[in-house]
């Protein structure tokens, strides 16, 4: 199983911008889709975005054009770009990494399985 660990996050005005990281192990990471989700307080987890391991991607309608996920297969690791942050993003964030590696680009978190620890995000306004 992949292990997953994130870093990044925090407390931010509204506008502002944040990087997530997301560091595997294993060997297969360059063969697997990585997936970002988030869950804010009350509400059920959520679609944010994935690259494929074509580094095709795709994103929920709310974060598209404001988020940016893209990953580096040298250093095991993916990342999440936010940028103009709205309050309505304050969530606690995960990365996932896909249960099979060559899968099709599932933005289901079914289709995931293994999971980062989750980092808080914070928005003000």
């Amino acid at each position: 199983q992949v292990q997953l660990v994130q870093s990044g996050g925090g407390l931010v005005q509204a506008g502002a911008s944040l990087r997530l990281s997301c560091a595997t192990s294993g060997r297969t990471f360059s063969s697997r889709t990585m997936g970002w989700f988030r869950q804010a307080p009350g509400k059920e987890r959520e679609f944010v975005g994935l690259i494929s391991w074509t580094d095709n991607t795709r994103y929920a309608d709310s974060v598209k054009g404001r988020f940016t996920i893209s990953r580096d297969n040298r250093k095991n690791t993916v990342y999440l770009q936010m940028s103009s942050l709205k309050p309505e993003d304050t969530a606690v964030y995960y990365c996932a990494a896909a249960k099979s590696v060559y899968s099709s680009s599932s933005s289901s978190d079914a289709d995931f399985g293994s999971w980062g620890q989750g980092t808080q995000v914070t928005i003000s306004s």
